[in-house]
């Protein structure tokens, strides 16, 4: 049992890194809260006093503001669906003996690793250009019309950008949970009789809902702040314009650095409550 001069020492040495941490954290929040009270225009004049609570109401009640939160929550909610769905599938793939499967499960595991831009980039001119795409030409080939993706299904487009890169990571942690899943429950069920389907509904899914909880909250936290694969893509156009993103154009194209903070500030309060209906739903899982 520690005594209280080694938990006194291990609070002195763990100071730092705490003192840190919270700078790390608490530095950009004060920073974004100072600010979203103030006009701040930085090539107009910049500070220009203190406006109150003007900044929250202009960023609220602008016409982009709710399409944005609008446009943020249907690409988070189709990447989940997807990344899930064809990660259970996947999962359960690499979970079969086959030849090579260590080169394969590195090839799925890759594209987590490519950085969005370059992903968003790699998307945009070799798959989905329309005139010299890898897409346009599988169009051709069967004599259909080739598709402007990012302009006549620019949402689609980009959920399907996301989810290419987001789909490893859902793979990887839920690989991970259908290996510590012990054999002998499937053995027992296929001895009795039980069909696939049965034996993945009733053993192999429950099994999966802590790992599934784990995706779902982790995944959610990162994309409610897409913005590169956005910005080299479709430039906020065609309906694709996120929180994020209009945050981005306030600050940086508009100059207004106090109405940005006040969107920084809604972002973060939509994060927070994001988070906590999805712990409230879906958490208790991880008490299982």
């Amino acid at each position: 049992m520690a005594t209280q001069h080694s938990q006194s020492a291990a609070r002195i040495m763990m100071a730092p890194a705490v003192i840190l941490l919270l700078g790390w954290m608490l530095v950009p929040l004060t920073m974004t809260l100072y600010f979203s009270f103030k006009k701040y225009l930085p090539l107009r004049g910049g500070d220009l006093g203190w406006v109150g609570f003007e900044n929250y109401t202009r960023f609220v009640s602008s016409s982009s503001f709710w399409p944005a939160v609008a446009t943020t929550l249907i690409i988070v909610g189709g990447v989940l669906v997807i990344t899930i769905f064809l990660g259970v599938l996947l999962a359960l793939l690499l979970d079969q003996p086959m030849w090579g499967q260590g080169v394969v499960r590195i090839l799925v595991i890759a594209p987590f690793f490519v950085m969005p831009t370059v992903s968003g980039l790699v998307w945009k001119n070799m798959f989905m250009d329309p005139t010299n795409g890898f897409l346009a030409y599988m169009w051709r080939a069967f004599g259909a019309e080739p598709v402007q993706w990012l302009s006549q299904a620019s949402m689609p487009s980009l959920i399907m950008i996301v989810s290419w890169q987001w789909l490893p990571f859902a793979t990887l942690i839920l690989l991970t949970a259908i290996q510590s899943l012990d054999s002998e429950q499937i053995e027992a069920a296929e001895m009795d009789g039980a069909s696939w389907f049965s034996r993945f509904r009733f053993i192999i899914l429950p099994h999966l809902s802590r790992a599934i909880t784990v995706v779902l909250l982790i995944q959610t936290i990162f994309l409610l702040s897409i913005f590169a694969e956005i910005f080299v893509t479709t430039a906020g156009s065609f309906g694709t314009k996120t929180l994020t993103y209009l945050i981005f154009q306030r600050v940086l194209e508009s100059q207004n650095v106090g109405l940005g903070s006040a969107g920084g500030v809604y972002a973060i309060i939509l994060a927070n409550i994001v988070a906590a209906f999805l712990i409230r739903i879906v958490g208790k899982n991880l008490d299982a």
